[in-house]
């Protein structure tokens, strides 16, 4: 996970806008690239990632249907950084209220 956030979050921080958004959908932990990127390994590199992006000016979020995700995601994303829906077919639902949260700042 943490490969692609840095992949997208250098054509998004060179993009002449106000505000730069990079929205991640998920269905469970960062487990790229076999046994040596899971687990808290995974966790600390997208962690990273997610730090670079936000000093090249770049907001991420993520929207997840891992039941567990507030686990990991608070260490990743920050505490009001993510949703975890229980339901992958309640996202359109839940739409409207990502929505105004990120768009609240």
């Amino acid at each position: 996970m943490g490969v692609a956030i840095r992949h997208l979050t250098k054509p998004l921080a060179e993009r002449p806008v106000r505000h730069k958004l990079l929205v991640t959908l998920s269905d469970g932990r960062p487990d790229d690239f076999g046994d040596e990127y899971r687990g808290s390994y995974g966790i600390e590199d997208t962690r990273q990632a997610l730090q670079e992006a936000r000093r090249q000016g770049v907001r991420s979020y993520c929207v997840t249907i891992d039941r567990h995700g507030a686990d990991y995601l608070k260490r990743m994303y920050g505490p009001a950084a993510y949703t975890v829906l229980d339901e992958v077919g309640k996202l359109p639902t839940k739409i409207a209220d990502i929505y105004r949260r990120l768009t609240a700042n």
